[in-house]
């Protein structure tokens, strides 16, 4: 599957700091591990392509394309996946609620989802993976966890599917901290389904779903059907990255049972003690104080802002006005104050001569953005920076300037 554009990158004059995340599993914040060689493996989850792009989904690719400029900032390669879940239940019913096949659904959405990340400037994974692309590798890791003993085919002539064991790994939960309790809860509220028939245990996990007709079908050992969720993310990250890597990245709502399980299922497939060195969430966007959902149909499209005239810049930094890992708002008046703090940086930045107030800045903001992507302080730095700037009449922007907007640009992705 074709990703997006790159968009241009600046280079931030200065020195670079080394970046810390929050991880989920360790509740700390922590240095990311740095491989002795080869690129940084990052993993994000991407969209199941039934609705256009909204901004809940637009702040979690912003916050890890900030993860991604501080890596680069720092000389390492990186190397970037995203998966697409282009075969599923939600997609299936959309198409058939609309009246419209789910393939063409799927690729419209997807379009879009492409144009949004593109007019945003999000740096696009080098793997681009949809479900259906990656089907023969996910078969191989599910026969994997078969042949371990870590999976099994329920007892139902008529829908033989496979589940994976929850106890095939010694420390299941570790990923989200989850209770018995709380896990029960959380599964059976996100896709989970814990009283079918024949399963060993309610939060045993589907990973090959039989053949149901009206249903899109690919061959395999263990019989026609498709690929479970949470298998279709550890199959298609770790054959791209290796069975352990940096980060698994994505929503908050994700923690479980998603990444749960699809570190779960690759630990006991490829027999490694743990996926990822950092789990990290984003929290949940706002409309006007309710949370954005399809259900509610309170969405904001990022698509819809950009064809209104607003700057994807000012929209980048009404995302970052409040940290990543906070569940947070947006409204009019958040973009309305970040079109304002745009318009003070770039008036700062063409009359801004102090070149030793810039590289205080701009330290002041990589300080902040390696700081598990402290972005209210990145943006606290420079709107003091702007105030300070003495205004000219008739100045231009000259290297004090050129130097603050290069950083910004290479490390917020917002144009100055």
């Amino acid at each position: 599957m074709r990703s997006w554009p790159r968009p241009e990158l600046t280079h931030a004059a200065g020195t670079a700091v080394p970046l810390k995340l929050f991880d989920t599993a360790d509740q700390a914040v922590k240095p990311v591990e740095i491989p002795a060689s080869g690129p940084v493996g990052l993993y994000v989850c991407g969209i199941t392509p039934y609705d256009s792009t909204h901004l809940g989904h637009a702040a979690t690719y912003l916050a890890f394309d900030l993860a991604h400029r501080v890596l680069l900032d720092n000389g390492h390669e990186v190397h970037y996946v995203q998966n697409v879940t282009d075969v599923d239940d939600p997609l299936f019913e959309r198409a058939e609620r609309d009246g419209v096949d789910w393939r063409e659904l799927g690729d419209g959405q997807i379009d879009k989802f492409r144009g949004d990340m593109t007019a945003l400037e999000v740096i696009p994974p080098q793997d681009f993976i949809g479900a259906m692309e990656a089907v023969d590798e996910i078969v191989v890791l599910v026969q994997k966890l078969l042949d371990k003993g870590a999976a099994y085919v329920v007892d139902d002539p008529e829908y033989p599917d496979v589940y994976a064991r929850v106890d095939a790994t010694e420390n299941f939960g570790y990923e989200s901290n989850y209770t018995r309790e709380e896990m029960a809860a959380a599964f059976a509220e996100r896709g989970g389904d814990p009283d079918r028939p024949g399963k060993r245990d309610p939060l045993d996990a589907l990973i090959w779903r039989a053949h149901r007709d009206g249903e899109p079908a690919w061959d395999s050992p263990f019989g026609p059907g498709r690929p479970g969720w949470h298998v279709e993310c550890s199959a298609i990250a770790t054959d791209r990255l290796g069975s352990s890597f940096a980060i698994q990245g994505g929503g908050s709502d994700l923690a479980f049972p998603h990444h749960e399980y699809s570190a779960a299922h690759a630990e006991a497939g490829l027999d490694v003690a743990r996926m990822a060195g950092h789990y990290v969430h984003c929290g949940m966007i706002a409309l006007d104080g309710t949370k954005m959902s399809k259900s509610l149909g309170n969405l904001v499209f990022v698509a819809d802002l950009v064809a209104a005239g607003h700057d994807p810049s000012a929209i980048r930094l009404g995302v970052f006005a409040g940290h990543y890992r906070e569940d947070r708002d947006w409204s009019d008046a958040v973009l309305a104050e970040a079109e304002e703090r745009l318009a003070a940086w770039r008036a700062a930045a063409d009359a801004a001569q102090d070149p030793d107030a810039a590289k205080a800045v701009v330290t002041a903001l990589r300080e902040r953005l390696s700081d598990d992507l402290d972005t209210p302080g990145a943006l606290a730095a420079l709107d003091g920076w702007a105030r300070d700037v003495v205004k000219h009449d008739g100045a231009r922007r000259g290297p004090a300037g050129e130097t603050v907007a290069e950083a910004v640009h290479a490390l917020l992705g917002v144009h100055v």
